[in-house]
């Protein structure tokens, strides 16, 4: 027996989204047809007013409801050292451990190329003009540790070759596959701290 249409257009279209399967999406379909209509007019209201009001950081990229997002316009934060990670919601994973108190970059994504992903889909030109703009002294890579990653940390290392410049990488701690978002608090914490030099000047006792 099939859905009427509604109902299979609502199914499809959560389907679409990351991380929902088909099962998934049902379930969810059956529950907003059984919430009240105040309960669904709030969510559609949301995702109406999300989209209307945020954006992108014109400096950083992550999600912001004015051009520069809270993080850039915090003349607290240090605007040399900068922590490059994939997707916004890794700002929020590291803005929880306390640990780093300069500024961002997000790419927008990861090179895949099985995918169609490559360096110039993602905001790596932005990131190397804002080292010499901004004067950037180091730029910490904070990618995921799976191969998609790792390709993108390798590719920055190449091109953030530049003179008094320092590239670390954030340390093994987290497990290989993983995303940052599911990691907790301590342990990417401790991988921020015990981040390792892999380009540029070093300095010795």
């Amino acid at each position: 027996m099939a859905f009427a249409a509604a109902v299979q257009d609502l199914i499809d279209a959560l389907g679409r989204l990351p991380g929902v399967g088909p099962k998934s999406a049902q379930r969810i379909a059956f529950h907003l047809l059984k919430a009240d209509a105040e309960e669904s007019s709030r969510l559609a209201a949301a995702i109406l007013a999300a989209k209307d009001r945020v954006g992108f950081c014109e400096t950083c990229f992550n999600l912001s409801e004015e051009q520069r997002c809270e993080i850039c316009r915090d003349d607290r934060r240090d605007p040399h050292v900068v922590c490059v990670v994939e997707e916004p919601r890794d700002v929020v994973a590291i803005e929880r451990t306390r640990e780093f108190r300069g500024r961002y970059h997000v790419l927008q994504g990861a090179i895949d190329h099985l995918q169609g992903v490559g360096p110039e889909q993602l905001r790596i030109r932005e990131l190397l003009g804002r080292v010499v703009d901004e004067q950037v002294t180091e730029v910490i890579i904070c990618t995921n540790p799976n191969l998609e990653g790792e390709a993108t940390a390798l590719y920055l290392i190449k091109m953030l070759d530049a003179p008094g410049l320092v590239v670390s990488r954030i340390a093994n701690g987290l497990p290989v596959g993983g995303d940052l978002e599911y990691a907790d608090e301590l342990t990417l914490g401790r991988a921020l701290e015990g981040r390792r030099v892999v380009a540029g000047p070093t300095t010795t006792d």
